[in-house]
């Protein structure tokens, strides 16, 4: 099923406006790409299917390289092989300010669980608690990034007519952060303008019953809420949410209180 382009163009501009989610400063010695302001803010490209999440952002910061007429797109999506077997993927290689860059993009969604780890960096975990910020900062370190510097990666690059580069690695992490309802969070090394809401769990739902709700589907993950949609009463969504819930789900909600002021939240399931 294909996405029509103004729903695309939506997507788009929504995820123009998500934060960094660290700013001058590298974490964990990973640098964020400073991407300039200068870059067209119509998506241009063709989709030939429908993407996931991640996949979608991907195309959104090429699409901001391509109308950004001071970076240059080398190359996009380079699979790395060995005996046909795919090692990894590099995000893409780019010139930026006369510089040979090797760019991994990343966009995430996390919850802050103060029970996880001793730092900042380790609460940061996913919805689910299947994922968190620290294991993607590792996964980075240890396997993704230094991917550029195989030999069977070598080989693709001068294949492409790449391997002349001496390129640096930057990384464009973007993330949609959630707190503990009414708690504090004291931010250090991170971003707390990627603060986007907050999250419950099924006991303080009950806080609630007077508001209306809407899930929206993954993509739309991307959007700040609207009041365009189809609101669900309060128990047409806890029974909806119900299904997420009995499977170790935790569904994105847009929640509409009695005075029309609109907010974004996870529904977690622990």
């Amino acid at each position: 099923m294909q996405i029509d382009s103004k729903h695309i163009q939506q997507l788009y501009l929504a995820y123009c406006n998500t934060h960094v989610l660290w700013k001058n400063n590298a974490v964990n010695n990973l640098k964020q790409l400073a991407l300039p302001n200068e870059y067209g803010l119509v998506f241009l490209r063709k989709l030939e299917r429908r993407l996931r999440l991640g996949q979608l952002a991907e195309q959104f910061v090429f699409n901001q390289i391509e109308t950004c007429e001071m970076i240059d797109l080398l190359a996009e999506n380079i699979q790395i092989q060995k005996d046909k077997h795919t090692l990894g993927e590099l995000d893409a290689l780019i010139i930026a300010d006369e510089k040979p860059i090797h760019l991994e993009i990343i966009y995430k969604f996390y919850v802050y669980d103060a029970s996880v780890g001793d730092s900042e960096l380790e609460r940061w975990i996913g919805p689910n608690r299947k994922d968190s910020l620290i294991e993607k900062l590792s996964k980075l370190k240890e396997k993704q990034l230094p991917l550029l510097y195989s030999e069977d990666c070598k080989s693709t690059l001068k294949q492409l007519e790449l391997g002349h580069f001496n390129f640096e690695q930057r990384v464009l992490f973007k993330a949609q952060l959630f707190v503990p309802y009414q708690q504090n969070v004291n931010f250090k090394d991170l971003n707390e303008d990627c603060v986007c809401g907050f999250y419950i769990n099924k006991i303080q739902l009950e806080q609630f019953a007077d508001c209306q709700f809407y899930i929206p589907p993954k993509l739309d993950w991307f959007l700040e809420p609207n009041d365009t949609v189809n609101w669900l009463e309060y128990s047409n969504f806890r029974s909806d949410s119900d299904k997420f819930l009995k499977n170790s789900l935790s569904p994105l909600f847009w929640m509409k209180n009695e005075t029309g002021e609109l907010s974004k939240g996870f529904l977690v399931w622990w």
